[in-house]
């Protein structure tokens, strides 16, 4: 598709702005210096400016900077995000932040991570396979298991990491993948990363994932259905029970990336099989992170001892990484503690989100597949309508970042509701009021 004028243009007058262009009189030689040889190596693919990424992620900024939007991305936060933030000193009513139970900033998980220093430091200072085991890191592993019924469970570092390293380890160019259309980057790489084939099915249609594995099973040794148990652009969740049925008759793996339920489905928060009544062992492999409802930072696997052990002394991710800092080890055990014990926080989640969906719908916005569980999406149909909706809302004490291509196709471009068990009813109130009269 050949580039809008206007793009072009744009483009060119901001990279010429930005970068410059190399006076001709540097690029003759210095006296007496000796020449290089000469290369046909185009000087472009030597430049970090001249990367088509970047001159790509230009464009946008120019189209904006000519529209008069601000950047909405990178904004500075001065203290805790939560159902509010922050931002140049002012208060704004917070949709940006995935502390869905308030536990980030809660003092019992504070304290916590504050004791945790004292006892141990800021770090685990090497990886656990050679820095040994802190109580803590298993302490939070057990009680992570002990959510989904299994028999253990492992910490990394990074969340996305979690997924790369699991995936990309455990399965191989013998293997097939099948996940969902919108499964998240990290499960993506992790397919590329193990050479495994790789096959989507069109979002929650378990139909055709079933009749791809009809067709092609018998031509692979291990399979893996990978599927989220709440998706993160979407709102929506998977039918795990009709998943367990397909992968048991395929005799394939399947796992649930769990990074937005827990905490959010199921009546404690226990996830998206307490939601469904499923027994947590009917799952292959669990995984979650823990930056949101649990408050820290890093992700988990959780799931028969087997699968443990292996990962825990041949995943890259882990054994090539630092042990999770036993301060957030804390933190994420702390949370999960005061979510089993407040299930108030949880239901009250449940409560404002289905109050915010049926303000959405009755106000006539579009909120796409959302089913209210805590993320709504607010469809648009173009970026620049997204970011020019989130720049408006800003102006009104609003934050709710616009999600834009190429994160989504133009047409489904939106601005993305996290809603969390601290927004009051008048907050919701105001931002859905203020958002009526802005799109009318």
């Amino acid at each position: 598709m050949n580039k809008t004028p206007l793009a072009q243009q744009a483009k060119t007058q901001l990279i010429d702005r930005i970068l410059g262009r190399k006076a001709s009189a540097s690029q003759q030689p210095v006296a007496g210096a000796r020449l290089a040889p000469r290369s046909s190596v185009d000087p472009a693919l030597t430049r970090f400016d001249r990367h088509p990424g970047y001159e790509k992620m230009l464009v946008p900024k120019a189209v904006a900077d000519r529209l008069g939007l601000d950047n909405p991305f990178f904004r500075i936060h001065e203290g805790m995000a939560g159902a509010t933030s922050h931002i140049a000193g002012r208060e704004f009513i917070n949709f940006s932040s995935y502390n869905y139970l308030g536990l980030s900033g809660h003092p019992e998980v504070n304290q916590a991570a504050k004791d945790a220093i004292d006892h141990y430091g800021t770090s685990a200072s090497a990886s656990r396979l050679v820095a040994g085991e802190r109580p803590i890191q298993r302490e939070l592993e057990q009680a992570l298991a002990a959510v989904y019924g299994v028999e253990d469970s492992i910490v990394f570092v990074s969340g996305h990491a979690t997924n790369v390293s699991t995936i990309g380890y455990l399965f191989g160019p013998k293997d097939l993948v099948l996940h969902d259309s919108l499964i998240h980057n990290s499960v993506l790489q992790g397919i590329e990363l193990s050479g495994a084939a790789r096959r989507p099915f069109a979002h929650n249609d378990l139909t055709a994932l079933d009749q791809i594995l009809a067709e092609s099973r018998g031509r692979f040794e291990r399979v893996l259905i990978v599927v989220e148990g709440h998706y993160s652009m979407d709102g929506d969740i998977p039918d795990l029970p009709a998943l367990i049925d397909i992968k048991r008759r395929h005799q394939a793996f399947l796992m649930v990336d769990e990074a937005h339920s827990l905490g959010v489905l199921g009546e404690g928060g226990k996830g998206l099989h307490e939601h469904y009544g499923v027994d947590g062992r009917e799952v292959d492999i669990w995984m979650g992170t823990l930056s949101k409802t649990l408050a820290g930072c890093g992700g988990y696997i959780a799931g028969e001892r087997a699968l443990v052990e292996h990962l825990k002394y041949a995943a890259p991710g882990f054994v090539y990484s630092v042990g999770i800092a036993p301060a957030l080890a804390a933190a994420s055990l702390a949370a999960l503690r005061v979510m089993q014990k407040e299930p108030e926080r949880v239901q009250k989640l449940q409560h404002n989100t289905r109050f915010f969906l049926q303000q959405a719908r009755a106000a006539g916005l579009d909120i796409g597949m959302s089913q209210g569980h805590s993320i709504i999406p607010l469809m648009t149909g173009s970026s620049i309508k997204a970011a020019k909706l989130s720049s408006q809302l800003f102006e009104h004490g609003i934050n709710v970042q616009p999600i834009l291509h190429p994160a989504v196709e133009e047409k489904a471009a939106r601005l993305r509701f996290f809603l969390s068990s601290e927004h009051s009813q008048a907050q919701m109130e105001f931002s859905i009021q203020t958002i009526q009269e802005l799109t009318s």
